[in-house]
């Protein structure tokens, strides 16, 4: 798909389709509004009436102009109330657009929409950035091609022209996101520790970045006791991987961004049972996904900021050489771990993970990880639980979660809770009791970060769709990379 920034109006644009965004209570045809409809014979105004059009948001309607006309269909599509105009309102309703347009078989399409803000930059890039979401299909595992199926080529923003810096950086975030999501959706026998360790010697290459992978003699030099506790019952070696971004000139700031990387979660010993959900185990990389995918991204857009992108890779799985319930690991800061929950393996790479990062020497960590069911139940499948006692770093995320329209709700860190942690034989059990598992999950965590800034992201809900929802289609959504992205931007 190749989107365009055009200067030219739409009385005079000429494609397979027009799409024109009207808000609520506001689609009384004016202006080149009106021009255009008395070009198409008054159709458009009688098509609102027919169909009791009321501009709410994402509500599309279409029609086909006749043959004669440079137009061959128009689509309308609401934005709602235009004082609640938001900028993720513009992308769901592009992603609207774009896929009517598809269904309608539209090889050339045309955006006329109003401006957020009256920032023409942020409107533009926010069209782009929800007609390609919203498009993007993931075929790779079809074994018909899908290259002859209808797909819109071309997209004209219409009254953009001199944008084209904002196209170029909303196709450089997509990129990113499209990345983390074929991750997701890749089977464990595609994407596999050693897999991601070549995904990121790709992005390295690609794009100018460092890269540090480190192997298992590695990570047991550097005591990481708790991460390799968990992959030693997996066949494929572990990968231990920290990408660096770095700016040409001094960096204003130093960030580091880990992902959970379990390639495939068994459960371990404590296996998981029928109807667990097993066979989606494989999204359990999905912080690992998002960080590759922001490190993509990134890296096109050189900020000036300095950004380290780490994950503990390896799968969790069941041979004789498995932890067991009830063993003792010591992570890379000499804290001790009584495992009574082989199931629970995420927080034990993410322990050596974070010790890791937290000896770089950077402003702020943010980790990202599929990490509790615990976290679904309080806030759904749209919505990741953000954990931190920072209250700087929590209003960055926030506003760049905002941003981007990635939902994100603050939960406590009740340092109460971490009683329930508490082992007879070692400093901490790496699960407490059912309640408040996803917050005994971050005070968990919260013991290998010293003084560094630190958030915990929890996306075990939003990483995966499993219906259409705004412009991510059913399957991985990418969940995090924008917001991310959005964070170091900021």
């Amino acid at each position: 798909m190749v989107i365009r920034a055009s200067d030219t109006s739409l009385l005079e644009w000429t494609g397979d389709t027009l799409a024109i965004g009207l808000f609520e209570d506001g689609v009384e045809l004016t202006g080149e509004l009106a021009t255009l409809d008395s070009k198409f014979a008054g159709i458009l105004k009688e098509l609102i009436a027919e169909e009791e059009f009321k501009g709410k948001a994402n509500s599309t309607i279409f029609t086909r102009i006749a043959a004669s006309t440079p137009v061959k269909k128009v689509i309308l599509v609401g934005l709602g109330k235009a004082d609640s105009l938001k900028v993720d309102g513009l992308r769901r309703a592009a992603a609207a657009v774009g896929r009517v347009a598809k269904k309608q078989k539209s090889k050339v399409l045309g955006f006329s929409f109003p401006l957020w803000n009256n920032d023409p930059a942020i409107t533009a890039q926010a069209i782009a950035e929800g007609v390609q979401l919203a498009l993007y299909q993931d075929t790779r595992f079809k074994s018909e091609s899908e290259e002859n199926k209808s797909q819109v080529e071309t997209v004209d923003l219409l009254g953009f022209g001199g944008q084209e810096a904002a196209i170029t950086k909303a196709n450089q975030i997509v990129s990113g996101v499209i990345l983390a999501r074929e991750l997701v959706a890749a089977p464990a026998n595609e994407v596999t520790p050693i897999t991601m360790a070549e995904t990121a010697q790709a992005i390295a290459k690609d794009h100018g970045l460092q890269l540090q992978i480190l192997e298992k003699e590695d990570c047991e030099k550097l005591g990481m006791g708790a991460f390799l506790g968990v992959a030693q019952a997996s066949d494929l070696p572990p990968k231990f991987i920290h990408l660096t971004y770095k700016p040409e000139g001094a960096p204003t700031r130093k960030l580091a961004i880990i992902g959970k990387g379990l390639t495939f979660d068994s459960g371990g010993l404590n296996i998981k049972g029928a109807g667990s959900g097993i066979e989606t185990m494989k999204i359990d990389m999905g912080g690992a996904a998002a960080t590759l995918g922001a490190a993509k991204a990134i890296a096109q857009l050189k900020p000036g900021v300095e950004v380290h992108f780490i994950s503990a890779v390896t799968e969790n799985m069941i041979s004789g050489k498995a932890m067991h319930p009830g063993d003792i690991l010591k992570a890379s800061n000499g804290k001790t771990i009584e495992v009574n929950n082989t199931d629970a393996e995420g927080r034990l790479t993410l322990a050596d993970a974070l010790v890791y990062a937290d000896k770089l020497g950077v402003d702020a960590i943010v980790d990202l990880a599929t990490l509790t069911g615990a976290n679904v139940i309080a806030l759904g499948d749209d919505i990741a639980g953000l954990f931190t006692p920072d209250d700087g770093v929590a209003s960055q995320l926030e506003k760049a979660a905002a941003n981007t329209g990635e939902k994100i709700w603050r939960m406590p860190m009740e340092e109460k809770y971490f009683e329930g942690l508490k082992s007879g034989i070692a400093d901490m059990k790496n699960t407490g009791p059912r309640p408040g598992g996803a917050i005994t999950a971050a005070l968990f965590l919260k013991q290998f970060v010293k003084d560094t800034p630190w958030a915990h992201l929890d996306i075990a809900g939003p990483v995966w769709s499993d219906k259409e929802n705004g412009y991510n289609g059913p399957g991985a959504t990418g969940f995090g990379v924008r917001t991310l992205v959005d964070w170091v931007l900021s």
